[in-house]
């Protein structure tokens, strides 16, 4: 992915990147695979007066995103009120390591979506919602798990988000120096980074084997 692409997605003045503006990326397929490798979002809301981050899962169907959590929770009983709603996903993929503590910086990837949340209250939008933020996170795990329970269902409220007004934001490649510091005498480069996945711990009360989609447990990487 570059740091520049060809908008295909018109930014609104509030999603248009302002600081570097280079690196702002507009159009939806970009932005999707940033999505689909992720699978944590921090949701931004006022409640009375009061700002709120909050991390969450999240899973993309189309140009939809939806998030859950309890009915009784603060953010799901906010949001489905119909108040504006901020959500950023970001990969971190590098330190960028310059000559200056000034031009230090990182390599990311990350998208914000402006919308307004409503409740998902057909049950089978419900369901199917909650089979992609499953396999969106474990892909295979929905079919081989035990299906939610009218209790459980009852208990959970799920939020559309429709993924309209959005744009990304990207960096890519080796730190940039004044010309005057390249001769400092200290190292620059770049640490890489990525989420690895480690040899499964199966629980004790667990006699099965684990299946493939445990064992080569790894995040979708974008081109």
């Amino acid at each position: 992915m570059s740091n520049e692409s060809t908008p295909l997605s018109n930014p609104t003045p509030r999603t248009r990147v302002v600081r570097e503006p280079h690196r702002g990326v507009y159009d939806r397929d970009s932005a999707n695979a940033i999505l689909d490798e992720a699978f944590l979002c921090h949701v931004g809301f006022v409640a009375d007066g009061q700002p709120y981050v909050i991390p969450t899962s999240y899973g993309r169907n189309g140009d939809i995103l939806y998030v859950h959590g309890s009915a009784a929770s603060r953010m799901l009983r906010n949001l489905n009120s119909g108040i504006p709603v901020c959500i950023t996903v970001t990969l971190l993929d590098g330190l960028v390591l310059a000559r200056s503590v000034f031009n230090h910086s990182m390599n990311y990837r990350s998208v914000i979506i402006l919308g307004t949340a409503t409740l998902v209250d057909d049950p089978s939008e419900k369901i199917a919602a909650l089979r992609t933020l499953s396999e969106h996170i474990l892909p295979g795990r929905w079919e081989d798990a035990r299906q939610p329970s009218e209790q459980e269902l009852k208990a959970t409220s799920v939020l559309r988000i429709p993924i309209e007004e959005f744009s990304a934001k990207v960096r890519v490649g080796p730190p940039i120096d004044d010309e005057e510091d390249y001769s400092f005498p200290t190292w620059a480069g770049v640490i890489p980074l990525e989420i690895e996945s480690r040899t499964p711990v199966v629980d004790d009360r667990c006699q099965r084997e684990a299946p493939a989609y445990v064992r080569n447990y790894a995040r979708k990487k974008s081109s």
